[in-house]
């Protein structure tokens, strides 16, 4: 999307990309915690500083902030009565959160764990989950961090895999990603968002990274098709390779169906004749 080319959103697309209900959104709106849509006729028009302020709110709920606390955050904000770590807490603490991600969590009872990994998951799965961040403990409910994670393990288990190996893949690609994450994050810093910012460039930059995160994910998804090829066959060489060795392997003095060997002599020495 070209810089000066601004993305709107109609109230179902933005709690889409925000990962809430219309009805949140709409009491949301209720309680000014969002500005007010751009409006043409009938039709209300968000952009991408209402998806920010979104996922601002969604930030701070997390630290434990109350929607009455945030409102006052946010008013006392753009009224100017902000200190600066309020400024930081609402501008810059949150360019990050959710920017390039777009996952939607995922609530389930233990009924819905067993539906999509049958009746074999241990404590200790659990406990790798937990140790992971695929999950967190919320009352009575297991909250999954990705439902397309959750997805694809629950896939890869039906397929046969354990979901013990499962999660320890989860746990090696988790390491593997975030040494590819300081790869953009230090481009990032040293050619797009040099300088020191401060809260009031937080708008600019989170549409900056808006625009930036597709292309991270499309390079990544690029790099990992190609290796992904590179090593499939090398892999399939090297089976057909070793199939093909043994089957031009000599049979040896292998003994016949009846027990007697090339020579004419079988098991025990004697002649078959």
């Amino acid at each position: 999307m070209p810089p000066d080319e601004k993305h709107e959103y109609r109230a179902a697309d933005l709690a889409r990309a925000a990962g809430i209900t219309q009805r949140t959104l709409r009491f949301y709106r209720e309680r000014r915690l969002l500005p007010p849509p751009r409006r043409e006729g009938r039709i209300a028009w968000y952009d991408e500083h209402h998806l920010a302020r979104l996922r601002t709110i969604a930030t701070l709920l997390a630290r434990g902030h109350t929607l009455g606390g945030i409102a006052d955050l946010i008013d006392a904000f753009e009224q100017g009565r902000t200190s600066s770590s309020t400024a930081r807490l609402l501008g810059m603490d949150s360019l990050l959160t959710s920017t390039f991600s777009d996952e939607t969590p995922v609530r389930l009872t233990p009924e819905d764990l067993a539906d999509h990994f049958g009746s074999d998951v241990t404590a200790e799965d659990l406990a790798a989950s937990l140790e992971i961040g695929y999950v967190s403990v919320e009352g009575d409910e297991i909250v999954h961090v990705s439902r397309r994670l959750l997805d694809a393990s629950a896939a890869l288990v039906r397929e046969g895999v354990p979901l013990s190996a499962v999660l320890a893949a989860g746990r090696r690609l988790r390491e593997e990603v975030d040494a590819v994450s300081e790869v953009f994050s230090e481009m990032l810093r040293r050619y797009i968002l040099p300088g020191d910012l401060t809260a009031a460039d937080a708008e600019r930059v989170t549409l900056t990274l808006a625009r930036l995160s597709p292309i991270a994910k499309q390079v990544v998804e690029a790099e990992l098709g190609l290796a992904l090829d590179r090593r499939v066959r090398a892999e399939a060489e090297t089976w057909f390779a070793a199939a093909g060795q043994r089957q031009d392997a000599p049979a040896g003095d292998a003994p016949a169906r009846d027990g007697t060997h090339r020579d004419g002599t079988t098991r025990d020495g004697r002649s078959g004749a």
